[in-house]
């Protein structure tokens, strides 16, 4: 899709990319039906750390890992480092039609020792026989999580993982996440509409709504200033921490 792709400039208003920088995207534009779903998203991301990407309901979050995965047209440009192996986490996946067990599952994409595959993704073994139609909702995502990241990806795009995950099984996904970036230096990108899961787990916010509203270091942001930001001073927090119109 080269044609679709600007050449980047060097105009003041692009972000300069640094040693350390694992991903420029400058001035990314996507369109659909004649309808604008990002416009002009420019941002930089340094390797090893977590960008939480927030904003409201068809605010263009999902669309810009799409871009990002090279799966859509759009104008503007993302520069990856060369070196990049990527992993990727889905908000769900449809399962009960799906015969095979989880070990199967993980071996269409472990190629090399099986135990030490599972070993470095923390599954138990009782679950590796049974199907993935029969897991709860936060076995299926620990699995997901596992399939990302046997092939030791150096990024993770993380859509939503624990959309429809019960509220007690969040955290241990998320910490086994941030551990993942601590011990092997994953840069992680996450979208998420949880206000605890962005403050505690990120390093670097990207707030969109078809345009960035707020990029910038996390802890420079409060739970309220950020809502604001999305939502001005219309805005509710559910008891869980999440945000919503």
């Amino acid at each position: 899709m080269s044609d679709t792709h600007r050449a980047a400039t060097d105009g003041s208003n692009q972000p300069q990319a640094e040693a350390r920088d694992i991903l420029v995207v400058s001035e990314l534009s996507v369109r659909s039906q004649n309808k604008t779903i990002l416009e002009e998203v420019s941002f930089n991301v340094k390797k090893g750390t977590s960008l939480a990407i927030v904003g409201p309901n068809g605010g263009g979050k999902s669309t810009l890992f799409r871009a990002l995965l090279n799966l859509i047209p759009y104008s503007g440009t993302i520069k990856w480092n060369d070196k990049i192996r990527m992993g990727y986490v889905p908000q769900s996946l449809v399962s009960t039609d799906l015969p095979i067990s989880v070990e199967e599952f993980l071996r269409f994409k472990c190629k090399t020792d099986f135990d030490t595959c599972i070993k470095s993704v923390g599954l138990e073994k009782d679950i590796l026989r049974q199907t993935l139609g029969s897991l709860s909702g936060g076995e299926l995502q620990r699995v997901l999580i596992a399939w990302a990241i046997v092939d030791n990806p150096t990024v993770l795009l993380f859509d939503e993982p624990t959309s429809g995950v019960d509220i007690g099984a969040e955290e241990p996904i998320y910490d086994k996440v941030n551990n993942l970036k601590k011990e092997a230096g994953i840069t992680l990108f996450l979208i998420s509409h949880n206000m605890h899961v962005v403050m505690h787990y990120a390093d670097y916010v990207l707030a969109l709504n078809k345009r960035v509203l707020f990029f910038g270091d996390r802890k420079s942001l409060t739970h309220s200033q950020l809502l604001s930001i999305i939502y001005g001073n219309e805005f509710a927090l559910s008891e869980e921490g999440h945000y919503k119109e």
